[in-house]
């Protein structure tokens, strides 16, 4: 590897390091979010409240999609930005390569999968019967997209790793624009419906994937041969687990998402509100909350090459400014985002189409209960990515399930006994609260073991060593 590739991340200004590589993963990660909410938005237009509860139903196999999608690059992104600040040439290719590999095998098991599960898996995260038609076609044509999606997602943290942000956010910038010029065309032109919806997303999907397997040609850091893409179990048993940890945390949301689902479907069926309108709101709900969390995610995830190559280099004076930079940062985003939850929720629900007095009651009241501590949400997320980045995957990925799963989806079942259909609403508040303490206790340990290790090389450092190093 040439060492003058990548020097210039143990000696650039902090901050100006960070604004060139999270602001592009910002917008890739904003950009990606954003498919669903186009689809969201021209499908209450055109379809009405029903097909947007259709793509609430469908929507969990997309983030089962992206946790794959993540496990896999993230964890090569990680371990390749670890290879760079430690000189390890030949680890930083053959990871690439076994990551292509794992990336396209899983991909079409997943398509498999699915299309053989379509209807079990429709059922189990809340499909209705007014929905379920809508839902079946949305489903259909989703899952062709399937393989590109996950390769795009994929690829496109190896891309950040290699030093090339501004082509990352490129690769799904494109295949965004192009999902946005044909939603109202195949919705409104050709009048697809929920079948143009899908066509219009999946085509956008194919773009980004070809964007990426372009880049495969002109990586900057490593460079691919045969021999990258023979499958080794010692690659895949190091750099694997770096992702378990955004493996996790989608999959988390996909449980959390069928338990509310169905938790909101049964209440709402008991409430003035009836089924379809509670699932329908919180699912809106969720992909808003999803778009903030592209921009919390984006700045960690961003900053994780400066992180893993200045931890790589023994740089913990320089590892520990990045994380007080990038929690300043976090939450600014957390400010803006309540601001603008608690103030104007009306006002957004109004984007997705003009419904009931009914529809726009609960949601105004889901906006502000389940937003109301995204300052803490903003900070426990960060935190889990700035562990993922040293080589802590055990640490993050308890932090992540915490939140995400061991809290929310008790709450979730437990809450609607005593609150009724607003029950599920209040859970996310409560897990932000526990899960930052658990934030305090990590770092406060971590900040120690960074003081401890100061100035010394990651070979010296006994914990990183035991998970990078494994026979």
């Amino acid at each position: 590897m040439n060492q003058s590739k990548n020097h210039y991340l143990a000696e650039e200004p902090i901050k100006k390091l960070m604004l060139k590589f999270s602001i592009p993963c910002i917008m890739s990660l904003l950009v990606s979010s954003l498919y669903n909410i186009v689809d969201q938005i021209f499908i209450g237009q055109g379809v009405g409240y029903l097909g947007n509860g259709a793509t609430n139903v469908v929507f969990p196999i997309t983030i089962i999609a992206l946790s794959i999608a993540l496990m896999i690059g993230d964890a090569c992104a990680a371990f390749l930005s670890i290879c760079q600040g430690k000189k390890d040439a030949k680890s930083a290719h053959h990871s690439v390569g076994n990551a292509i590999i794992l990336l396209v095998g899983v991909s079409i098991l997943l398509v498999v999968v699915f299309f053989l599960g379509r209807d079990t898996i429709l059922t189990a995260f809340g499909a209705t019967k007014n929905n379920l038609p809508y839902a079946e076609t949305y489903f259909n044509y989703i899952v062709i997209g399937i393989p590109f999606f996950i390769f795009g997602n994929g690829l496109n943290s190896i891309v950040r790793a290699d030093g090339n942000p501004k082509f990352a956010m490129l690769t799904i910038l494109a295949g965004c624009i192009i999902n946005i010029v044909l939603d109202p065309i195949a919705i409104f032109v050709l009048k697809w419906g929920m079948a143009g919806a899908a066509i219009a997303t999946i085509t956008g999907q194919i773009v980004s994937a070809l964007f990426a397997f372009y880049y495969l040609f002109h990586t900057k850091s490593f460079k691919l041969s045969k021999d990258s893409f023979k499958l080794s179990g010692n690659i895949v048993k190091r750099m694997l687990p770096l992702g378990v940890s955004s493996f996790l945390t989608q999959i988390s949301i996909v449980v959390s998402l069928g338990v509310i689902n169905n938790t909101l479907v049964t209440y709402g069926a008991m409430s003035k509100y009836g089924a379809d309108i509670p699932m329908t709101v919180v699912g809106i709900v969720f992909k808003l909350f999803q778009i903030v969390v592209a921009v919390v995610v984006g700045i960690a995830a961003g900053s994780q090459p400066i992180v893993g190559y200045n931890y790589g280099a023994g740089r913990h004076d320089r590892v520990k400014e990045i994380y007080k930079v990038m929690i300043k940062a976090e939450i600014i985003v957390g400010i803006v985002a309540t601001i603008c939850f608690e103030i104007f929720p009306l006002q957004i629900i109004k984007l997705f189409g003009s419904e009931s007095a009914l529809y726009n009651e609960f949601a105004v009241f889901a906006f502000r209960a389940y937003l109301c501590t995204m300052i803490l949400c903003c900070i426990q997320k960060a935190t889990s990515i700035f562990l993922q980045s040293l080589g802590r995957p055990l640490m993050s990925m308890g932090l992540s399930l915490l939140r995400d799963f061991v809290i929310s989806v008790p709450a979730i079942i437990i809450l609607p006994k005593f609150f009724g259909v607003e029950g599920p609403l209040y859970s996310a508040p409560l897990a932000d609260i526990i899960s930052m303490i658990a934030v305090v206790i990590m770092m406060t340990v971590v900040w120690k073991q960074l003081n401890l290790h100061y100035g010394t090389e990651v070979k010296e450092n006994p914990v990183v060593e035991m998970k990078l190093q494994e026979d």
